[in-house]
């Protein structure tokens, strides 16, 4: 892969909804999703374990997949290591997917939110101090939820509706005994439940995520490297007015995007499902 290509990370699957919204900004830039299939999962990892361990992966993806922009598309990681990558790759933009908290407390009308997250995340205080500063009387119930993360990753692609909507009642069950009107999805994998999600709490409770936030910002930096060029086009609309409309054009050209997937042994058929329908192509990082 000659053109420069933006690198996704996570432990597995989570960061595939991000990585698959770029594509939608900016279809032209290769993409470099890597699954972190041998340490999976991060959630139980201490701080400085995560730290280390994402600090070697990077110094080896960015070797052999030079890129300037790379996407911690993971809540844990980027809590936990973002601060650690930023100082040990300082040539490279950063984009983490903090937590929705903000919104999620400046809409509260109870003053009560939810995180459902990795173990990890739910043990940062980073959430709960990110909450005070936008609202000093919030209360923040952090829920720990590994079992779902771990069927997102290993079931979710064969799991019917009525399957995936019983993994998601027991912990909408918890927050609405909690008393809290907004749910913020604080792991990656569970923007694929996010239907779900809603289906099961709405009106009530609201759902909260970060998934546009963060492609605005990618190609937000792009932009700012001038990889990507915002170019303004001409076109009439049915009645007949002009109007302008921006469309990210690509400098170098299009080349093939990747699912990597790390640690040895087989890549498993839900693998190469989820290769196929994000338009990637699937290698081996060992």
């Amino acid at each position: 892969m000659k053109q420069t290509p933006v690198i996704f990370l996570d432990s597995g699957v989570g960061g595939l909804p991000y990585c698959n919204h770029f594509a939608k900004l900016a279809p032209q830039v290769p993409r470099v999703y890597i699954a972190d299939r041998k340490n999976f999962p991060y959630g139980p990892r201490s701080r400085e374990d995560l730290g280390s361990l994402l600090q070697k992966l990077l110094k080896k993806a960015l070797d052999r997949w030079p890129a300037q922009v790379v996407v911690i598309a993971c809540n844990t990681a980027t809590i936990a290591a973002i601060d650690r990558l930023r100082a040990s790759f300082p040539e490279i933009s950063f984009v983490g997917t903090v937590p929705a908290v903000k919104p999620a407390v400046l809409a509260s009308k109870t003053r009560r939110i939810g995180v459902i997250a990795t173990e990890r995340t739910v043990k940062e205080p980073y959430i709960y101090d990110l909450a005070q500063r936008f609202n000093s009387e919030i209360n923040v119930v952090g829920l720990p939820a590994p079992e779902l993360v771990d069927f997102v990753e290993h079931e979710w692609y064969a799991a019917n509706r009525e399957t995936r909507l019983e993994k998601v009642a027991p912990y909408i069950e918890y927050f609405r005994k909690a008393g809290v009107d907004g749910i913020v999805l604080g792991c990656t994998h569970f923007l694929f439940l996010l239907e779900d999600f809603k289906a099961l709490s709405e009106p009530e409770i609201s759902i909260y995520h970060s998934l546009e936030g963060v492609g605005r910002r990618v190609v937000q930096l792009l932009e700012n490297r001038g990889i990507l060029v915002q170019e303004r086009t001409r076109q009439e609309p049915l009645d007949g007015s002009l109007s302008e409309q921006s469309s990210c054009q690509y400098r170098e050209g299009a080349s093939q995007s990747l699912l990597v997937v790390t640690g040895s042994g087989e890549i498993s058929e839900s693998w190469r499902n989820f290769s196929s329908t994000s338009g990637l192509a699937v290698e081996v990082l060992e």
